[in-house]
């Protein structure tokens, strides 16, 4: 069995047909849920870009796998190796005789020369905020130089992992990263972007920051106004243009006869917001780091090979460590050994492709630096731990069943004091069987070691508004 993912960069689960917005187009995420699994409650481990990322590869929290923050690209990185030198996916499917390939962002430590554990290696060294533009990609050991749209030599380099080397009869993993719709949402193709200059932007909310969300890092996100309009066209349009590559890739699997025997995955590192809530990005919007559901969630469809008869709807929470159990299990590896080994609480959600009412966890875990979220269907606690590098700031507890929209802060109301003892145990209970000292988000160890040139942890409010 082959295996496609695509992960985008900053794509929110709502800014897509497929989870009903009615004016992204987007067909081929459509067909993915169309016949296949769409996952109704998919989230990150980590509501920003390289903690999320590294949980993906290597099935660990961050609390594990030791990155808590954005690493800055391309090459002024202060001391943080991201995941080098960790077990990863394209290691255990490449050991399972899989042909590996990884084109596009990478994000989770050193790029400018291939990680093992991948046949093909191309990604771009103008790392994350490549768009229209003069741009330097790795290919394996040599540079090559393009001018252009960054996802059309992804898809480009893509097209030409699937047909290259026919002869090879081993099955394919082939890893995707575009880095659409990430800021600055700029740049898109002039089509695109000119249609969705006349959208309503009707499913995004009209609603102010909140200060219970603790103080935002850029001004409020208004959709109505023009200059927020015109990043709101580029982001819908960015949304379309990944769509748009996918079919490129889709049909050649089409023409190449591998299209049912082919799983296909689409997802993204984690959510955003453009307006809901009145911010604007994912996680580090905001000081203290949020933890809202738009930051969160993320799309997650699957398309097995063949596709389903019937589609399915999956209301379980997964995330990104459960997607490297899934990945394993389809690649026929020994799922239960490596994760084991790598201390990943993923679990394969193959069972819930065939049977939605298998029984599942109720409670999703995120985590930010020393900020840890225990979240069920009804209820979520963000406790937010002391260390030596910033400020401290208050916990913080959601009535989601009476306050879907996370507008008031109820960790001081007795009147939830069960459920939050509740929520507390079970997050207490995760870290604890599955971080290490070394790498905690809550010890002064791991949060010491510079990611960028401003950790969040390290920020105060109004002093800072850069976000990767």
């Amino acid at each position: 069995m082959n295996l496609l993912v695509f992960l985008t960069d900053d794509h929110g689960r709502w800014a897509s047909s497929a989870y009903g917005n009615r004016e992204v187009h987007t067909p081929v995420m459509r067909w993915l849920a169309g016949t296949g699994v769409r996952f109704d409650t998919a989230c990150t481990p980590s509501p920003v870009c390289s903690p999320a990322r590294a949980s993906f590869w290597t099935g660990r929290i961050p609390s594990r796998h030791g990155v808590h923050d954005y690493l800055t690209e391309p090459t002024d990185r202060p001391d943080h190796e991201g995941i080098a030198g960790q077990s990863h996916l394209g290691v255990f499917l490449q050991e399972a005789g899989y042909r590996t390939g990884m084109i596009g962002k990478w994000h989770a430590g050193p790029y400018a020369r291939p990680m093992p554990g991948f046949d093909t290696w191309f990604t771009s060294l103008r790392g994350t905020n490549a768009s229209f533009a003069s741009q330097s990609f790795v290919d394996g050991d040599e540079q090559v130089e393009a001018f252009g749209h960054q996802e059309t030599f992804l898809t480009d380099r893509a097209l030409r992992f699937l047909r290259e080397d026919p002869a090879d009869e081993r099955p394919f993993f082939l890893f995707v990263g575009y880095t659409n719709p990430h800021t600055p949402h700029a740049g898109e193709p002039a089509p695109l972007e000119h249609h969705y200059r006349e959208a309503a932007f009707a499913d995004i909310p009209r609603e102010g920051a909140r200060a219970c969300h603790g103080h935002a890092r850029v001004a409020p996100f208004d959709p109505d106004e023009p200059d927020r309009r015109k990043q709101l066209a580029s982001y819908y349009a960015a949304v379309e243009n990944i769509d748009q590559q996918m079919l490129r890739l889709v049909a050649e699997l089409e023409n190449l006869r591998l299209l049912d025997d082919t799983l296909i995955v689409y997802t993204s590192d984690h959510g955003h917001m453009n307006g809901h809530h009145g911010l604007h990005t994912k996680g580090n919007a905001t000081l203290p780091p949020n933890f809202l559901d738009e930051s969160i969630h993320v799309p997650l469809l699957l398309r097995p090979p063949g596709g389903l008869e019937k589609a399915r709807v999956v209301p379980q929470p997964v995330d990104h460590c459960d997607l490297f159990a899934t990945l394993l299990d389809y690649g026929a590896a020994d799922v239960d050994a490596i994760t084991g080994r790598q201390g990943s609480p993923g679990r394969s959600f193959r069972p819930l492709v065939s049977d939605p009412a298998h029984l599942w966890r109720d409670i999703q875990f995120c985590e930010y630096g020393p900020n840890r979220m225990a979240r069920s269907a009804t209820a979520k606690l963000i406790r937010r731990f002391p260390h030596p590098f910033g400020p401290a700031y208050g916990d913080e507890f959601y009535d989601l069943a009476g306050d879907p929209r996370e507008t008031t802060n109820r960790i001081d109301d007795p009147t939830f004091a069960e459920v939050i003892g509740s929520l507390d145990q079970a997050l207490a209970a995760h870290f604890e069987q599955y971080e290490t000292p070394r790498a905690s988000g809550c010890l002064p160890e791991a949060l010491a070691r510079r990611h960028n040139h401003a950790d969040l942890w390290r920020t105060v409010a109004g002093s800072d508004d850069h976000r990767q």
